[in-house]
């Protein structure tokens, strides 16, 4: 395939509910050095890598940490004593040399010299597009690196302090000399928990520096199609106010939420939030295309069924923007957090929701071994072979069109001789040519209920239930699918997939 020319590239059109893939782009480039005996960055890598995202199926393409590394985000993570054991869970034996700064401290928006140059980005971005898939990179608009140019040649970017502040609370803030004095940089931080030591807050009130942002912004959609945004909602007006009101002396809020801006100067780059506390239908209705359902993660894990229930309850319009996830860099391995005993059932439901199904590096093949995000590489693992095969299978089975172009509904299910109903999850994809019906049990016991299918029309006397996950066939009379309805009975943490068809 020949890719177009890299300034006529177009932004990809998704399809709905997009399949994506986040690939940690320094480890994974690591690794194919290893692999292939030689140094491999973006501009090396083998087209049968490019291909295989194809044959999976993904729409999106996620190049997680591409941007230039700090290098005092890496001399903060080797000095830091708290590292120490979980580099050595993931890297037995590792060496200062294996210590990356994080890809969350960026020192410029520039392609690190170890990923490869813009022109390679390019590239890459031209051959993910004659396949089909788009490229994602990452926007952190909340907070730079510590070394990163801003710090130096515009201190007033920043959230300052006093030489008092820095006093009485050195640990919150970075003493920076600069051609203009001595400033008092605050650490950024998520309001719950204590201030990230390696990058520093940007003043999301000062007009110049929202400027400058999205003057960012413009230079990086023009090298891909979306951007994931490190914790967005950080940037919202009542938010920031909150947690920093007391260093902004009096500095009114912008009129307008900087996100709309964002949205308003690059109306083409898909965005992506990572977004937290209820946040999500603010930052949606701001021009996010999708965002974070940490929410639905959370219910899942905990087997909370009435919250599961009520999230699934609401309008599939909304849902379509939600990125449902098991796993990412930021929370631990599906593989160790559901183990091999719940795959079927929440592969299942995430694998077949409505909205971006969202998979990461390594999930596929069942690793266990989570990454600390500033080591280049972790321990060899063996994939699993069964969570190999069942991701494949659930990514085959979801290229159906019928996935992302029909149409979805949450199915009642109703009680069946017990109380286990409310811990089955029935839904079904439509479409003129298909039917697929969902059934999970999320709970770890036996379950059962009838699924009913309401007035929806049934124009044959009998149908052919096919479970694509199990390879039963079951047959079943339009009558009963009316009434009482579909009797579901799955042994715990086990799912139906059933395709439809008369019989």
């Amino acid at each position: 395939m020949t890719p177009p020319a890299f300034e006529s590239l177009k932004p990809i059109a998704l399809r709905p509910h997009p399949h994506l893939y986040e690939v940690n782009t320094w480890t994974w480039l690591e690794k194919l050095s290893a692999r292939l005996g030689r140094p491999i960055g973006l501009a090396d890598v083998p087209d049968s890598e490019w291909d295989s995202f194809a044959r999976l199926g993904f729409d999106i393409v996620w190049l997680m940490g591409v941007w230039r590394r700090s290098a005092e985000s890496r001399r903060i993570a080797l000095a830091n004593p708290g590292n120490v054991a979980q580099y050595d869970r993931a890297l037995p034996g590792w060496k200062p040399a294996d210590v990356i700064a994080s890809p969350y401290a960026v020192a410029h928006y520039v392609p690190d010299p170890r990923i490869g140059t813009w022109d390679s980005l390019d590239a890459v971005r031209a051959k993910l597009h004659a396949r089909g898939i788009g490229l994602f990179l990452d926007f952190v608009g909340n907070h730079t690196a510590l070394d990163h140019p801003w710090t130096r040649e515009h201190p007033e970017f920043y959230v300052q302090g006093t030489q008092d502040d820095f006093q009485r609370d050195a640990s919150s803030f970075h003493r920076i000399e600069t051609p203009r004095g001595v400033f008092f940089l605050a650490l950024a931080r998520d309001p719950y928990f204590p201030p990230w030591d390696d990058v520093a807050q940007l003043n999301h009130f000062s007009p110049q520096m929202r400027a400058a942002q999205l003057a960012e912004l413009r230079t990086i959609a023009s090298h891909c199609d979306g951007v994931r945004c490190d914790m967005a909602m950080l940037h919202l007006n009542d938010i920031f106010e909150k947690i920093w009101g007391h260093l902004l002396h009096g500095a009114s809020a912008p009129e307008q939420e900087f996100w709309a801006k964002a949205h308003a100067a690059v109306p083409d780059l898909i965005l992506l939030a990572e977004a937290y506390w209820g946040t999500e239908s603010r930052l949606l209705d701001l021009g996010f295309s999708f965002a974070y359902d940490k929410g639905l993660y959370d219910a899942v894990r905990d087997i909370q069924m009435p919250d599961l229930h009520n999230r699934l309850g609401a309008p599939v319009s909304y849902q379509s923007r939600l990125a449902r996830f098991l796993e990412n860099h930021d929370e631990d391995r599906c593989a160790s957090v559901f183990g091999k005993g719940r795959r079927l059932s929440v592969g299942s439901l995430m694998g077949t929701l409505p909205g971006m199904r969202f998979y990461h590096q390594g999930e596929l093949e069942g690793f266990s071994i989570r990454l600390p995000i500033t080591l280049r590489i972790c321990a060899d693992e063996p994939a699993d072979p069964a969570s190999t095969a069942f991701f494949a299978k659930i990514l085959r089975i979801t290229k159906d069109s019928v996935f992302h172009n029909g149409e979805w509904n949450l199915l009642p299910v109703t009680r069946e001789g017990d109380d286990t109903a409310g811990d089955l999850v029935a839904y079904e994809w439509r479409s003129g040519k298909s039917w697929k019906v969902i059934s999970v049990n999320l709970a770890g016991s036996a379950s059962q209920g009838r699924v009913n299918f309401g007035d929806r029309p049934l124009a044959a006397k009998e149908y052919v239930f096919y479970d694509e996950l199990n390879d039963v066939r079951y047959n079943l009379s339009a009558d009963e699918l009316r009434s009482p309805g579909l009797f579901v009975r799955r042994e715990g943490f086990d799912a139906h997939l059933f395709n439809v068809s008369p019989a």
